[in-house]
């Protein structure tokens, strides 16, 4: 082939990508996202409380994302209706308050490293335990019902029910108290504004879940291969890729992505019932909901959003913040039907 037929053809596929429109990144949920504090600060009047009530919806936010997210992974990735999530939350939530009471001496103690070294054990063992249970919950009850969602819903709900009554067996009915170590106490004062320390480490926690997970579905083999999957599953399998231990992997992933979440809840709560997961539950599928089903950019602007309604009402109307983010889900679903960022436009 000669250079100037090379040129020719090179030169004509860069104008054919050329000549494929590109997707312009929808803008408007975030402004929407900045918009809601702005709308909040002169109903609250002062400046210091609108900036500790922030960054509290915020942590908050980060916190739920964190719970939201597996979810999100799971039916984005695998389309599978995990209404037994919630037991993975409960897990986590309930072998922290093992692990942190087994290390008392590194929760008790001032030194702020080591009550950090205290929590990320708990949160290793509390994902590795939500994983572990994530792998069977596969294995036994979703695998049957892969494309029938009505079958997940019911199966899945079922199998939280009976993983609630075996975490009452293992640490009983009651709620069991999980204080937060020494150094995660308190707040930090900057100015009049109070910001407290656990939810710093929540908000840290959350950005390195966004990223990682940003990161290892645009960035890596892996990522590419089970996106693919989702779009043309044959093709995959025909290349050699074994879909079924991806998606495998994508479930275990998404069950202790849920256990890192109950560690944090638990300690946001600072007490664990056997029920925490299915109260949790309503909050998530409200999240996913206005993001939009499988959307990892709309469940984190949907967690932001539900976490900051959520302190605002509770400031301004305390009544009204039970119904706050049913409120904001039925408003938001008004005018995007599809959620903040359907996965069909991303």
């Amino acid at each position: 082939m000669s250079a100037a037929s090379t040129s020719s053809t090179s030169s004509s596929t860069a104008a054919a990508a050329a000549a494929i429109p590109k997707a312009q990144f929808d803008f408007i949920p975030l402004l929407l996202l900045a918009a809601l504090p702005l709308l909040a600060w002169p109903l609250i009047g002062s400046s210091s409380t609108w900036a500790t009530l922030t960054l509290a919806g915020l942590a908050m936010g980060l916190i739920v994302f964190i719970i939201a997210s597996g979810l999100t992974l799971v039916f984005g990735l695998m389309d599978v209706m995990n209404f037994g999530h919630g037991v993975f939350i409960a897990l986590g939530a309930f072998m922290t308050t093992t692990v942190l009471a087994a290390m008392s001496g590194y929760t008790e103690s001032p030194l702020l490293l080591a009550n950090l070294f205290a929590v990320a054990v708990a949160a290793v063992v509390g994902m590795s335990v939500a994983g572990a249970v994530g792998l069977v919950f596969e294995r036994v009850l979703v695998r049957p019902a892969y494309g029938l969602h009505l079958k997940q819903i019911l199966i899945t709900m079922g199998g939280m029910i009976i993983g609630e009554e075996l975490i009452k067996v293992i640490w009983g009915a009651q709620m069991v108290p999980l204080p937060l170590p020494e150094g995660l106490r308190g707040s930090l004062l900057l100015g009049d504004v109070a910001i407290e320390k656990f939810r710093l480490v929540a908000v840290c926690t959350g950005l390195a879940v966004l990223v990682a997970l940003l990161w290892l579905l645009n960035k890596t083999k892996l990522g590419l291969l089970i996106r693919a999957g989702v779009q043309d599953r044959e093709m995959v399998e025909s290349l050699g890729y074994r879909i079924k231990r991806l998606f495998v992997a994508v479930f275990v992933g998404g069950s202790a992505l849920a256990g890192l979440g109950g560690v944090m809840w638990g300690l946001y709560q600072q007490g664990v019932t056997p029920l925490i997961g299915a109260q949790v539950n309503v909050l998530i599928f409200i999240v996913i909901i206005i993001g939009g089903l499988g959307s990892t950019l709309g469940c984190l602007v949907g967690a932001l959003l539900v976490g900051l309604m959520a302190n605002y009402t509770g400031f301004l109307v305390p009544k009204v913040a039970l119904f706050s983010n049913i409120g904001l889900m039925v408003a938001i679903l008004m005018w995007r039907p599809q959620g903040l960022y359907p996965v069909t436009q991303r």
